[in-house]
């Protein structure tokens, strides 16, 4: 199995590296976001191990790059981020499993196995809900031909309901999704930025795909309203 390691400490590169090898891995290595892209682009791996906070080109944009070209080998983020929405963010933009370091070593190996074992079918990341697209992959929102801004927030608050789609949801669930679960967040913040959403992707249109279900939370319609 051919693994591409992408990670800029040098020397827990080549700690890894002898053990995955010692494991039955072939492995290559790339020290910088660039390389690591263009080694994964060009050449034919089973899974891709690839740290966030990389020089040149960070994880974000490594992985995000790669499925936007079509690449969809596995990838295993590893990072000293430890915030949920660093995770959430890594997997929405294709990411297939996430290591906080420090890791155990065998944990690592189980996760490649099964990454491999699963193969990399190409997956549509696209979410409809009518004329309402979104994309995680580049992050671009559109009310049909028409490409909407959205702050980071926004975007995730709309990427949560979008997959949650025609189901209620509630403030408490949001919060957890779209804000640190930790903080001691006020939740009318939910209420806040579902009124920034409801400016930009329904009023605007004439539309109503966020729905207020009294005393229970939030719904946006799969017809996109």
């Amino acid at each position: 199995m051919r693994v591409l390691l992408v990670e800029d400490e040098v020397a827990l590169a080549q700690t890894l590296r002898r053990g995955l090898v010692q494991e039955g891995f072939a492995v290559d290595l790339a020290h910088d976001g660039r390389e690591g892209f263009w080694r994964a682009r060009e050449l034919p791996y089973d899974v891709l191990v690839l740290d966030l906070m990389l020089p040149l080109r960070n994880g974000y944009e490594v992985c995000r790059d790669l499925r936007a070209a079509g690449v969809w080998t596995p990838v295993l983020v590893l990072t000293a981020k430890d915030g949920e929405y660093d995770e959430v963010d890594a997997l929405d933009l294709g990411a297939d499993d996430f290591l906080t370091k420090p890791f155990s070593f065998p944990v690592l190996v189980a996760r490649l196995h099964a990454l491999v074992r699963r193969g990399a079918p190409e997956r549509p990341v696209e979410l409809r809900a009518g004329d309402l697209r979104l994309d995680p992959t580049t992050r671009r929102v559109h009310r049909g031909e028409e490409q909407v801004a959205l702050t980071a927030r926004e975007f995730a608050l709309l990427h949560h309901l979008m997959r949650h789609r025609d189901e209620v949801v509630s403030k408490a669930q949001i919060l957890d999704a779209v804000w640190d679960p930790h903080a001691d967040t006020d939740p009318n913040v939910v209420e806040v930025y579902v009124r920034y959403l409801r400016r930009k992707i329904d009023v605007p249109f004439g539309r109503a795909a966020i729905q207020t279900v009294r005393g229970a939370g939030y719904r946006l319609a799969a017809d996109g309203g």
